[in-house]
């Protein structure tokens, strides 16, 4: 295995909520990671003092940022800055998203 490489199956696996699945790896100041829903998740509002920038693969979802609501199609981007309440709402397929946040993300360490 290098240490420049990872595979998926390599990465800590977290089940955070019904429907919901991530696959986390880190570097020193960031983690990456591929989370996947099923349609018509929801992911509670919440915030993290962690920078958080996205990409949606595929699917499509509301994202509700900062009580405002925000639809989000495959091909779109999103910048959150630390702290900012949020919550996603997945449509009727499933959606898969790739995540950075800065600094690491404690909570997807394995442990």
């Amino acid at each position: 295995m290098s240490p420049y490489i990872v595979e998926l199956g390599d990465c800590v696996k977290i089940e955070p909520g019904k429907g919901q699945t991530v696959f986390a790896t880190e570097c020193e100041r960031m983690t990456l990671t591929v989370m996947e829903f099923e349609p018509h998740t929801i992911t509670p509002e919440h915030s993290h003092p962690h920078e958080q920038v996205g990409y949606l693969i595929e699917g499509e979802a509301e994202y509700v940022i900062e009580g405002k609501t925000y639809p989000v199609r495959a091909g779109q981007m999103w910048c959150l800055p630390g702290g900012v309440p949020h919550q996603v709402k997945v449509g009727d397929r499933p959606m898969r998203v790739v995540e950075v946040f800065c600094p690491v993300r404690e909570d997807f360490r394995n442990t």
